[in-house]
């Protein structure tokens, strides 16, 4: 038997995928945008977020929609305009985001 020094913490590496997608910067941002205000065009998530880089959130972007958790969709209207929303997957995590909101509002203190 492994002496409490000796055992090391295993981490459900789904759990861990999660927090590695969710925590990326940016990347909860983008998601509480498209809960709230709905499917949006890029120019719209960017004035949305003004401190991320136009570079970063396309490769934020591209990153979410290869984890399906958003999709890219282009309007079929006079410019073809390319909207992104979420997916099933990413409507899922409204309730995440709620109660991580509800957390940052009770216990994170923004003057530290």
């Amino acid at each position: 038997m492994k002496s409490c020094e000796e055992q090391q913490y295993m981490m459900c590496p789904k759990f861990e995928k999660t927090f590695e997608i969710l925590g990326k910067k940016w990347n909860g941002l983008i998601i509480d945008v498209l809960i709230e205000e709905g499917p949006q065009r890029f120019v719209q998530i960017a004035n949305k977020i003004p401190d991320v880089s136009d570079r970063v959130l396309v490769e934020r972007l591209k990153e979410l929609e290869e984890k399906e958790i958003l999709e890219r969709k282009v309007k079929c209207d006079e410019k073809n305009r390319i909207e992104y929303g979420l997916t099933d997957k990413g409507l899922a995590l409204e309730p995440v985001m709620k109660e991580v909101q509800s957390w940052g509002e009770k216990w994170v203190d923004i003057q530290n």
